[in-house]
């Protein structure tokens, strides 16, 4: 990478970190967050497909309650810039994925050090606003959302300092046993990290739709723009039906395919 590319992967890491917390462009996403690091160094294709695979287990990532979840934000940062300085191409993906899961739990240490900080934040904030000093209170919030964003940036940065030639070394000795191993464990955590989603979201209405996504999927010559225009118009007979069975009867529940199953 050269001077300018490292930047932008700077620059793309500290947008990540304050994402995770405001939640807004989700550049925090590992689909954004990888992609754009790709588009920047001229990895795009190694980009997405990283994106995408980590994008299925980040799907079954939430906080919940007082349990943080781990770090999308540096996994997807990290692993990317690990796998294009390694050099390896799509080969390496898998071995990315393995060591995103390790990078993205690590994060969850920065993310208490940084949320430890912002407590101290808080309190300046109360005083200032004791004070009606407003201005005081929006650059101390400022600053603690820099602080989100610089936990994900100086990883990004010192794994930048480190040589290409010394990442694709120890990649390369990597044996071979330790290397499909950890192709076959990124593999088998898509699928547990899809499996949650779907787990969150099962439900008698929406098992249907699923069986009907797999069986098409199946089908050859049907491209991602095709299944996503399949499920689109579904969704809109969906909301088609459920807008005139509302209409029509006062005795439904106004879910047509949940009303047809309790019939049964």
């Amino acid at each position: 990478m050269n001077a300018i590319q490292m930047i932008l992967v700077v620059v793309v890491a500290f947008l990540a970190g304050m994402e995770g917390i405001l939640d807004q462009f989700q550049f925090h996403q590992p689909l954004v967050a990888c992609t754009l690091i790709g588009l920047v160094t001229g990895n795009l294709e190694l980009g997405l497909l990283l994106g995408g695979s980590l994008q299925m287990i980040a799907l079954g990532w939430a906080n919940i309650g007082a349990a943080v979840a781990p770090d999308a934000a540096l996994a997807a940062v990290a692993s990317t810039i690990i796998l294009i300085q390694g050099g390896q191409g799509s080969k390496g993906i898998g071995a990315a994925i393995g060591i995103a899961i390790p990078l993205a739990i690590a994060g969850l240490f920065l993310t208490m050090i940084v949320r430890t900080i912002s407590v101290a934040i808080v309190h300046i904030m109360d005083k200032e606003a004791e004070k009606a000093n407003w201005r005081a209170i929006d650059v101390w919030q400022c600053v603690a959302i820099a602080l989100q964003g610089l936990r994900i940036a100086i990883p990004a940065a010192l794994l930048l300092f480190i040589p290409a030639s010394v990442v694709k070394a120890g990649l390369a000795a990597m044996p071979a046993w330790l290397n499909d191993g950890m192709s076959i464990a990124g593999g088998m955590v898509v699928a547990v990290g899809y499996a949650m989603v779907i787990n969150m979201m099962a439900s008698r209405e929406v098992w249907p739709f699923f069986v009907i996504g797999f069986c098409v999927a199946a089908l050859q010559g049907l491209t991602l723009i095709a299944l996503g225009g399949i499920g689109v118009s579904l969704s809109i007979m969906y909301l088609a039906l459920e807008g005139s069975g509302s209409k029509s009867s006062n005795n439904g529940s106004g879910d047509p395919l949940g009303d047809i199953l309790d019939n049964y």
